[in-house]
């Protein structure tokens, strides 16, 4: 009979994970904004030339991915900010226009419903936390604003380690932050590539299915910390605002299920240590 290992550190990946940006239309309208002009977007562009730039920027970081495939975007400032416009011209979007929506960039990405509360109970569970994120840019300011900061332990941005996921190295870096073994530390993410390095280390991971809804199922996260604290199999999570989760046993196997709030149903995958 095999004793799962206690989950004592949990590793969040950032953008679509903790936060996501809601409304491309918005955002759109945002960097009009800045840009100091009278009129709206919408009807400065038309229907069509708004809506070829809302497209573009819902998925800038989908075709930053294609034009810049070794992630060095996010290895360098200057870089990130170029892929950005690249994609946005690419797009059919004015350079000025490009220029303000990466400046208003930070403002429109929000937390899930379920971020804080799930960060909070992880905190009342004494786990430590750390979010570990392939970014050319500093986003600690938004993780202070968005109330994120106030309850994480630590944060590893690939710019400032030199080192994007999924290589192991950067997860071993927030292994060191965290101060535990890889076996103790849960990863949890949205990208199977990017976020499965560090299973290499022997670090459990759970990748989250996309969402629309504002409610990522982040309680699948509290079920595996419960479940693996217990030694049981298939530990239900707490419910947080709405969603509930199937955790996972020795299996591996875990479930994100949502309730009336509106996360999506799906599956995941957890490498589950054991001792």
């Amino acid at each position: 009979m095999t004793i799962p290992v206690p989950i004592r550190g949990v590793v969040f990946d950032f953008h679509e994970t903790l936060v996501t940006a809601r409304d491309p239309g918005a955002w759109v309208e945002a960097a009009w904004r800045h840009l100091g002009r009278d009129a709206s977007p919408a009807a400065a562009l038309g229907p069509v030339g708004f809506e070829r730039v809302r497209t573009g920027i819902a998925q800038v970081w989908r075709h930053a991915a294609v034009i810049d495939p070794d992630g060095g975007r996010d290895l360098d400032p200057g870089r990130h900010r170029a892929v950005f416009q690249q994609v946005m011209e690419l797009s059919g979007v004015e350079e000025d226009l490009g220029t303000a929506l990466y400046a208003v960039m930070t403002r429109q990405w929000v937390p899930f419903d379920d971020v804080l509360p799930v960060l909070a109970a992880l905190r009342e569970r004494e786990v430590a936390t750390l979010v570990l994120s392939n970014v050319g840019i500093d986003i600690r300011d938004h993780l202070d604003r968005a109330g994120i900061a106030a309850l994480v332990d630590d944060v590893v941005l690939s710019f400032e380690v030199g080192v994007v996921k999924p290589r192991p190295e950067i997860f071993a870096r927030a292994l060191a932050r965290l101060r535990l073994p890889a076996d103790e530390v849960l990863m949890v993410g949205d990208n199977a590539r990017d976020d499965t390095g560090g299973v290499a280390l022997g670090i459990r991971t759970l990748i989250l299915p996309p969402v629309t809804g504002p409610v990522r199922g982040l309680a699948a996260v509290l079920g595996l910390v419960d479940g693996a604290a217990t030694g049981r199999a298939g530990v239900c999570g707490a419910g947080v605002d709405g969603a509930e989760a199937d955790g996972a046993g020795a299996d591996g196997a875990a479930t994100g299920r949502a309730g009336s709030s509106g996360a999506a149903t799906g599956w995941a995958r957890v490498d589950a240590g054991t001792r």
